[in-house]
């Protein structure tokens, strides 16, 4: 059974003191379990990895993609983090979760460097384990996406006897994504977006409209300081490209490891994957830059 010891926070003082105490060497006795595990919870982590088969590659495809599973859910920390603050008018306070957003988003990408080495024939050896496993059923990458306003109400149904993961998939349809808060703040500070935009469908995924280029382009028209949407669209425009270069990386991986085969999930795979990479993030962001 795991120790649930609890972390003791400790003061600036104490922590000179026990400096003092060990003439400046780490700590090396503890009463019970180490506090670094603790906070951690390393060895809880570490027990996380059960590979399916005996090849030794299947250790680096277990373990890339659950530290992916992570950097999902720490951008969905932060994009939420930064709705909250935009509700709240607070532009300025919203631009760094939105930076650490794009920050965690460097390090997804990064991932994918650890699995540059699988070939079709290693991926072959350990592939027809993992049955119908795919990437496309992580429920977190939905929430991501969600958040990101690329939304369709068919992609939660693999999560129909999962009820709890089903029902905060639901509920995230529900809710405005980052790019509907960002809708909402700009015409509290006086764009003129229409009605039925605002009140838009939120579990369909947004059209570009042309009165929200137009807010844009007056935006950035502004190149004084003190203009904070303009920083705004800077820090969405940094995280909506790096999602796209997380697609466009996922795309290559499976270039590499199987070409154009069919996927583990049922989907055809490369295809799909290129057909997906269609849908765009924060689109007037980018269509607006050609009225600049």
């Amino acid at each position: 059974m795991e120790q649930t010891t609890a972390v003791r926070p400790a003061t600036a003082h104490q922590r000179a003191a026990r400096a003092a105490r060990n003439g400046g060497e780490p700590t090396l006795e503890f009463a019970e379990r180490v506090p670094y595990d603790a906070y951690v919870r390393a060895s809880t982590l570490h027990s996380l990895q059960q590979p399916l088969s005996d090849d030794p590659g299947e250790m680096s495809f277990l373990m890339v993609t659950q530290i992916m599973e992570l950097y999902f859910g720490l951008t969905c920390h932060e994009l939420r983090h930064a709705q909250r603050e935009l509700r709240a008018n607070r532009i300025w306070e919203a631009l760094p979760p939105l930076r650490r957003a794009a920050l965690h988003l460097d390090g997804l990408n990064a991932a994918w460097q650890g699995l540059r080495w699988m070939t079709p024939a290693d991926f072959n050896r350990f592939r027809d384990r993992l049955g119908e496993g795919s990437g496309f059923q992580s429920a977190m990458y939905r929430q991501l996406e969600f958040l990101l306003g690329l939304r369709d109400p068919a992609l939660i149904r693999p999560f129909r006897r999962q009820t709890e993961v089903h029902a905060e998939l639901t509920a995230a349809l529900a809710a405005p994504s980052l790019w509907d808060d960002v809708l909402a703040l700009l015409a509290r500070r006086g764009f003129d977006l229409p009605a039925d935009l605002l009140d838009r469908e939120r579990a369909a995924d947004h059209e570009a409209h042309p009165a929200v280029e137009a807010a844009w382009v007056r935006i950035y028209a502004d190149a004084g300081p003190e203009n904070h949407l303009r920083l705004l669209g800077d820090a969405l425009t940094e995280v909506a490209e790096r999602f796209g270069d997380w697609r466009w990386h996922h795309i290559k991986a499976v270039q590499r490891s199987m070409g154009a085969k069919v996927g583990s999930g049922g989907s055809a795979g490369l295809a799909w994957l290129q057909r997906s990479m269609a849908r765009v993030v924060f689109p007037e962001l980018w269509s607006a830059r050609t009225a600049m």
